[in-house]
């Protein structure tokens, strides 16, 4: 489909252009053999304004489509994702756009029926899939069999029952002490960590509520631009803090305290704290520094441009020479 299509879908003034527009775009998207960045940005660039005036099954469609592509664009499939699920399974149970921090995010935010689609991917990480059968199957009371039981023998203890809330607890009491642990362990160090006082930095600032003070310490940490940071903290997400603490190599606990501090609704029970945990584990540091170093070059080629256009519009035509002959002497 050509731009010209587009262009006349979208001067149709009856009801319908959106979501029109939108299945046309994702249609001639999915046809590239190879979609260049460009176009991949295109196509969010087109998609995403048009997201809220698509309807349901208009939106299962892109999700079915754009399940079988290999080049989807990131943006627009996690939106689908955070969808409901009769919507977001075909990209939950196949897509190669999403990561293992975005799937326990998913997880995280929508709970069991998006779980369950997860869990139907080919090579999902075991951690992630112990996760889901720990959603599907949580601590019950234990009965005893219908059987007459055996005695139990005196050198074997009986198991202690789990009661329900005793999960929680667990996950509580686990944190409390991987808490205290590396408190003991950074008193009784000789050469505390450099990264102390980046840590105490973003501790501090961020305990203050005041979100400035706590992106500039973030920009000046990570070496990034304050309009970076300040993404990074105004995403309605924490993965983004998320990936930079990882990129930091902040503890667990430490990353989660500076988390709580910042985005304090996102953390209201226990299995939300160790599904935070549980994604800061999984992302290699690695890999964040690798993400840090994209926000870097964004900003700068975003900043080149900025001067060039600003360069292109000082530039003015200069005025002809005046030929020798028309010069007077005076």
């Amino acid at each position: 489909m050509s731009s010209s299509d587009f262009r006349h879908i979208a001067t149709r003034t009856e009801a319908g252009k959106a979501e029109r527009l939108f299945r046309a775009a994702i249609s001639a998207f999915c046809c590239l053999p190879r979609p260049s960045r460009r176009e991949i940005a295109q196509l969010e660039d087109l998609a995403l304004p048009l997201f809220d005036g698509v309807l349901p099954d208009g939106l299962r469609f892109a999700a079915a489509t754009l399940s079988e592509c290999t080049y989807a664009p990131t943006g627009l499939v996690r939106r689908l994702c955070e969808a409901s699920v009769d919507v977001a399974a075909p990209l939950l149970i196949r897509s190669q756009a999403l990561t293992d921090i975005d799937l326990i995010a998913l997880i995280g935010r929508h709970g069991l029926p998006h779980a369950r689609a997860i869990a139907r991917r080919k090579d999902l990480n075991p951690t992630i899939a112990k996760l889901i059968r720990a959603l599907e199957k949580p601590a019950l009371v234990h009965s005893a069999p219908a059987a007459a039981p055996e005695a139990p023998s005196p050198e074997a203890p009986k198991a202690p029952e789990r009661i329900p809330g005793q999960a929680a607890e667990e996950t509580r009491r686990k944190l409390r002490s991987i808490m205290l642990a590396d408190s003991l362990a950074e008193q009784g160090a000789l050469n505390p960590s450099a990264r102390s006082g980046t840590y105490a930095r973003l501790r501090e600032t961020a305990l203050t509520g005041n979100a400035a003070f706590f992106q500039t310490a973030l920009a000046d940490a990570l070496g990034i631009d304050f309009v970076t940071a300040r993404a990074l903290t105004a995403s309605a997400d924490h993965a983004g803090l998320l990936t930079a603490l990882r990129a930091l190599d902040i503890g667990e606990d430490k990353a989660f305290l500076i988390a709580v501090a910042v985005f304090p609704t996102h953390f209201p029970h226990p299995q939300a704290i160790r599904l935070f945990l549980d994604r800061y584990r999984l992302l290699h540091r690695e890999a964040a520094a690798e993400q840090v170093r994209e926000w870097k070059a964004e900003a700068a080629s975003k900043a080149i441009i900025e001067a060039k256009r600003a360069t292109a519009n000082c530039d003015r035509p200069a005025a002809p020479a005046r030929p020798a002959s028309v010069l007077k002497a005076s």
